[in-house]
């Protein structure tokens, strides 16, 4: 036992919800901590590691049950606690869920670019701003990373601030106690999501963009689903990754892992990959805590 977990001894199970914000800076934490506000829970922003523990044994003597902290790169130093500490509040009985935010380089370049805020781990001068930019994310990236393995990704790439809303809000509204299982659709030709744990590329399938009166329909549009339910290569993509979800995620949730994403992509988003997450969230919706989400068609 390390000495950051000694300071609480095991408790009985608590109803305290508390859930970890941390992430790249310019990735959306502050849009997520005002979901959570919404969403009646108590928070704090950038919150240093070191009082995490105490912050939360003065909180237990209140009323409320649901608190939500942000912790980032403003406190550099002591990031690397936050794994341990996590690991001592669920050992005393608090349900943690840990958010990671993230979102490729170029975003968040940009991002910084259009706002022309200035990244805390970024030096107080520089000659070319660009690269110490670079240079400061590739920093966070490597503070973070052992956080990052133990939280529940959301990539913000290609999110709006009302689909990040939603999709906080639909990551709490399930069972604390189980695995969660989140399905993805997405377009290659716009990336692949840097929070899916497993990705299956379904561009060799059968195409109904090609078909007649199918270009402007979806995967879950019936003339889609009669021409896709016909072709003998997605009833045995289907079939493949079902038996590989069903062999590996008791495996998983023996792990304790929380959440795993499974991102299923064809070319454009559209009709193959939304088909098959309405079909692998019907299979598994009865077994585990489902959730679905359509990464293209959600950004229109």
């Amino acid at each position: 036992m390390t000495e950051t977990s000694a300071l609480i001894a095991p408790e009985p199970q608590t109803d305290i919800h508390l859930v970890i914000i941390s992430g790249m800076s310019g990735s959306g934490k502050s849009i997520a901590l005002h979901a959570l506000e919404d969403a009646g829970f108590y928070c704090v922003d950038n919150l240093p590691p070191e009082l995490l523990l105490p912050f939360i044994e003065v909180e237990k003597t209140k009323d409320g049950n649901k608190i939500a902290i942000a912790m980032d790169a403003r406190s550099a130093t002591s990031l690397p606690l936050i794994p341990v500490q996590i690991n001592a509040l669920r050992h005393s009985g608090i349900h943690v869920t840990p958010l990671f935010l993230d979102a490729s380089d170029e975003t968040l370049v940009r991002r910084f670019s259009e706002t022309r805020r200035k990244h805390p781990l970024t030096k107080v001068s520089t000659h070319d701003q660009v690269h110490d930019l670079r240079d400061a994310i590739a920093q966070e990236r490597l503070l973070l990373a052992a956080y990052r393995e133990q939280a529940e990704v959301i990539d913000t790439t290609m999110t709006r601030a009302s689909q990040l809303r939603s999709q906080i809000k639909s990551l709490l509204a399930v069972q604390h106690s189980q695995l969660t299982l989140v399905f993805e659709s997405f377009a290659f030709k716009r990336g692949v999501p840097t929070d899916a744990d497993y990705v299956f590329d379904v561009r060799m399938l059968p195409n109904p963009h090609y078909e007649p009166g199918m270009r402007d329909l979806t995967g879950r549009d019936a003339p889609v689903i009669d021409f896709l339910q016909q072709q003998p290569a997605v009833t045995l993509m289907r079939q493949h990754i079902r038996e590989f979800l069903q062999h590996w995620l008791p495996e998983l949730s023996n792990d304790h892992r929380s959440y795993v994403t499974v991102a299923v992509g064809c070319t454009g988003g559209q009709h193959r990959s939304v088909y098959l997450v309405e079909q692998l969230y019907n299979d598994f919706k009865d077994e585990w805590v489902c959730i679905k989400r359509h990464r293209e068609m959600e950004a229109v």
